[in-house]
């Protein structure tokens, strides 16, 4: 059963629950009694096997399911060889515009604008054809503008479970502090800079 579940992980395009890979190993297998607890059991030692082997991948629970991913550490290698994520590249400019409505959502364009400072409507085409956001209804005002918000890819994008997984303010603010974080902090200041915030 755990190539099994291996196997379905591997094979799935998008983060898969324990839920769903008790679902798939039943409909093959009526009979068979599994819970997710079993499943996570399974991933455990998948990736204890992995770890032990000195492979370069776990299975991580990212975007509410599994998936397998390299260690973090074999970033630098592997940023030279992601041609194919060159279209979900964000700038600059798309980061805050998507960081702004990952904390104010849902929020019209007009309220995003004002908290940039800028007209954002080419960023939120941008975000809305990369499906990091979605149209969330309409607000109930005059013009009746429409809400956007942050979408599963989103949370994939950034390997989160949830929004709650968000840093909060106070964390970012320490996470800039912390000396190994020089590289970030010089980024975020010139992102200020060029924005008129200093």
């Amino acid at each position: 059963m755990t190539a099994i579940v291996e196997a379905l992980i591997f094979a799935s395009p998008v983060p898969v629950t324990a839920e769903d890979l008790v679902e798939a190993l039943q409909r093959e297998d009526p009979g068979l009694e599994i819970r997710a607890t079993e499943i996570e059991a399974i991933v455990h030692g998948l990736n204890a096997k992995y770890e032990a082997a000195d492979l370069a991948f776990r299975i991580r629970h990212a975007g509410g399911g599994y998936r397998f991913a390299t260690l973090d550490e074999f970033h630098p290698w592997l940023v030279h060889l992601q041609h194919e994520n060159a279209g979900r590249k964000l700038s600059a400019s798309a980061i805050e515009t998507l960081a702004i409505i990952a904390y104010k959502q849902p929020l019209t364009k007009p309220e995003a604008d004002h908290i940039r400072g800028v007209d954002c409507g080419y960023i939120l085409r941008q975000l809305l054809e990369k499906k990091l956001i979605e149209v969330a209804g309409r607000k109930d005002a005059p013009g009746k503008p429409l809400l956007y918000r942050t979408t599963p890819v989103f949370l994939r994008h950034f390997g989160l479970n949830s929004l709650d997984e968000l840093p909060k303010p106070r964390e970012i603010e320490e996470i800039l502090k912390d000396d190994d974080m020089a590289e970030h902090r010089q980024l975020v200041l010139e992102l200020r800079k060029d924005l008129g915030d200093e």
